[in-house]
C-alpha cells in the first residue's frame, strides 16, 4: 500500500525543520551542527525526530557508529536543496516585481501645451518610460473642463489643466505657470501703432475675443474695459480670429510666438495686458491607491531640472 506524507500544506515549521536537517547533513552530524545552528544537541535531536514524524520516514542513523543518512534521507536532502533554491528564486522574483511597474495609465492633457518650453511634460514622460518601460501610457488631449470631468469620473487616472477654480472632487499639485499676452494680427489697425501711443482705453475700442473657457471670468475682473464681440472655446480659434485682422485677444505667449516671430501678430501693451495661468496636476480626491499614478505623480513633482525645457 502506498504511503502518503505531507498531504497538507508545507508550513513555516516544516521549512525550519528542513533547514535544520540540511545543516546537520552538511555539517556531518549533530555535534558539528551545534555551532552552526547555535542550539544544543538535544534540541537538534528533538527537531530531527519531529521532522521524521512529519515525513513518516527514517532519515538518518545516529549513535556510536556516527551520523549516516538513510536512502530516504538522501532523497529528502536532495529535495530540500531544490526546495530552498526555488524559494530563493521566488523571493527574488517577488522583489523584482516590487521594483518595477506593469499596467496602463491614462493621462489627460489640455490642448496646445506642447510649444511651452516651461512645461516639463515632454521630458517627464520620456524619463518615466525609460524608468518604467512596462507601463503603457494612454495619452488623451481635451479641453480643460473635459479633462477635469474625466478625472472625477475615473476615466482618467490623472490630468494636467490650467487652474481657474478648485473643484471639491479634485486634488491639485503645482506644475508650472503659463504667460498670456494680448495680440492683434498684422492686418489689424493697431498693428503699426507705436507702443507709446497705445493705452488701455484705445485698445478697448476694438473688437475683443472672449475665451469661452473658465478664465474668462478672471479676465472680466482684471480687464473690465475689454468688451467681447466674439467667443472661442479653443486657443486655435482665438488665434484664427486674431490672424483675420478683425479681432484682438489673449493667447499663450509660447503659442503666439509661432506667428509673432514672423511679424504676423504683435503683442499689445505687454506690460499691462498680461496674466499668468498656473498649470496643475489633478487627481481624484477619493481615488483608490494606484502605484502607477503615484509613480507618475512623483515623477512630475520631482523632475530632473537639468532636462526641463526641450526647445
Amino acid at each position: 500500500m502506498k504511503r502518503t506524507s505531507l498531504s497538507g500544506q508545507i508550513a513555516d515549521i516544516d521549512l525550519k525543520l528542513l533547514r535544520i536537517f540540511k545543516t546537520v547533513v552538511e555539517c556531518g552530524g549533530f555535534s558539528a551542527a551545534e555551532v552552526e545552528l547555535n542550539i544544543g544537541r538535544s534540541a537538534i535531536s528533538r527537531q530531527m525526530s519531529d521532522l521524521e514524524t512529519r515525513l513518516d520516514m527514517h532519515l538518518c542513523q545516529r549513535g556510536r557508529s556516527g551520523f549516516q543518512l538513510t536512502d530516504h534521507g538522501r532523497l529528502v536532502y536532495e529535495a530540500t536543496q531544490e526546495l530552498l533554491v526555488d524559494l530563493e528564486k521566488f523571493r527574488a522574483n517577488v522583489n523584482a516585481v516590487h521594483s518595477r511597474l506593469i499596467g496602463e495609465l491614462t493621462l489627460g492633457l489640455t490642448d496646445n501645451m506642447l510649444t511651452d518650453s516651461n512645461s516639463p511634460v515632454v521630458n517627464v514622460l520620456g524619463a518615466f518610460h525609460q524608468q518604467e518601460p512596462e507601463v503603457k501610457i494612454n495619452l488623451q488631449v481635451a479641453a480643460p473642463n473635459e479633462v477635469e470631468r474625466a478625472v472625477i469620473e475615473g476615466r482618467f487616472n490623472m490630468g494636467i489643466v490650467p487652474q481657474h477654480h478648485d473643484l471639491p472632487g479634485l486634488t491639485y499639485y503645482d506644475l508650472y505657470d503659463e504667460t498670456s499676452l494680448f495680440y492683434c494680427g498684422r492686418n489689424h489697425p493697431l498693428f503699426d501703432v507705436p507702443g507709446d501711443q497705445l493705452d488701455i482705453d484705445t485698445v478697448s475700442q476694438h473688437d475683443f475675443i472672449a475665451p469661452g473657457y473658465t478664465h474668462s471670468v478672471m479676465l472680466k475682473e482684471q480687464f473690465p474695459q475689454l468688451k467681447a464681440s466674439a467667443t472661442s472655446y479653443q486657443v486655435e480659434g482665438i488665434a484664427t480670429l486674431i490672424l483675420s485682422g478683425q479681432y484682438i485677444g489673449f493667447l499663450p505667449k509660447h503659442y503666439a510666438s509661432l506667428w509673432s516671430d514672423q511679424q504676423l501678430m504683435r503683442a499689445l501693451l505687454p506690460g499691462i495686458l498680461n496674466y499668468q495661468v498656473p498649470f496643475k496636476i489633478i487627481v481624484r480626491r477619493d481615488s483608490r491607491p494606484n502605484l502607477l499614478r503615484e509613480a507618475l505623480l512623483q515623477a512630475f513633482k520631482h523632475p530632473d531640472t537639468s532636462t526641463t525645457g526641450y526647445a
